[in-house]
């Protein structure tokens, strides 16, 4: 029994070690390619000079982070801002537990996992607000409320759009999310759910701060935010925490809305069961590329929205609007 039970652990360890380390290597090359592609969208070369490409740029920027100087304000609570990183950076890596990776891998199948994730992604605001309290910074105080009402404002329209995939899904377990969507591509969750797919997308943009949502760190009005204050590898830990977010809401948009790692065919026609030959995390990376790109590419066009904007967009629109969708498919799901 006892073997049986260190097994278990090791075997669990083996698994959080097959997802976090190919995470932490995805979001240190996460951060090349946007360097990358924004370059090439501006006309500019990028990062070409630490290896052949650039490619050994985010080892460079990590061993630099790794060997800064920390420094802590004088008249910070400094208890608290040591901790706050620790506390964003954790729900980041915890809420990747519950994510599928194909039909038979995944760390914690939990019947609750659609809402265990809504709840991760809620308590990194905690480490943010910590953290612009803590500095005794003005800027880094107006950083972290910003984040907090930003966060708030779209969790709501966030957690709507989640309502709306447990009704045609009957489960919050993501692995029976996704095997619902079985069937080819008019299958998936995108179709009837549109709208909300819509607003999900935005949403996690606006969730994960990024631009043109960016007004927490926003650096013609208060310097870099939150972290204004932060240096070495606590500023680093706020920076996977954010990268490896956008990460996880693509993974997650393409789980409850394009079939997760379910290929664009049925799996009983010809060309399906052709298909069904590629593994399903083939799949699933293939799929979510397209929104972890667009990440980069909404960085690269749209200009920042004023506070007030961000804030009218997602109390007065998102959500009367999801709201109105979940009504009409329980509609369609009581009369259909």
């Amino acid at each position: 029994m006892n073997l049986n039970i260190l097994f278990g652990v090791i075997y669990t360890l083996f698994k959080i070690l097959v997802i976090i380390i190919p995470l932490m290597l995805g979001v240190a090359y996460y951060t090349y390619i946007e360097r990358k592609v924004i370059a090439y969208m501006h006309d500019r070369i990028g990062p070409n000079r630490v290896g052949k490409f650039g490619l050994l740029q985010p080892f460079a920027d990590a061993i630099k982070l790794l060997f800064k100087e920390l420094i802590i304000p004088t008249k910070s609570n400094k208890y608290l801002y040591v901790i706050a990183p620790i506390i964003v950076i954790g729900p980041s890596l915890t809420a990747w537990a519950v994510m599928p990776f194909s039909e038979t891998f995944v760390v914690a199948n939990l019947n609750v996992g659609l809402l265990f994730l809504l709840s991760m992604t809620s308590l990194s605001v905690y480490g943010v607000i910590i953290a612009g309290w803590a500095t005794n910074s003005k800027y880094a105080l107006l950083g972290s409320l910003r984040s907090a009402a930003q966060t708030i404002s779209y969790e709501i329209a966030m957690g709507f759009c989640f309502v709306g995939v447990l009704m045609l899904s009957k489960s919050m377990n993501l692995r029976d999310i996704v095997m619902e969507q079985d069937g080819g591509v008019f299958s998936w969750f995108w179709l009837p759910l549109f709208p909300l797919f819509v607003i999900y997308w935005i949403s996690a943009v606006a969730e994960t701060n990024r631009a043109p949502f960016d007004v927490v760190e926003g650096e013609s009005e208060i310097v870099a935010g939150f972290h204004v204050e932060y240096s070495g590898i606590r500023f680093a830990l706020f920076f996977l925490s954010e990268y490896s977010n956008m990460i996880l809401v693509s993974f997650l948009c393409v789980i409850m809305f394009f079939g997760g790692w379910l290929p664009p065919v049925a799996s009983n026609s010809q060309i399906g069961s052709f298909l069904s030959i590629i593994p399903g995390i083939v799949w699933l990376l293939f799929k979510s590329s397209f929104f972890i790109f667009s990440f980069l590419w909404f960085r690269a066009t749209f200009p920042r929205y004023r506070y007030d904007q961000i804030m009218r967009l997602g109390w007065k629109i998102f959500i009367p609007v999801t709201l109105l969708w979940i009504f009409v498919v329980g509609i369609f799901i009581r009369f259909f």
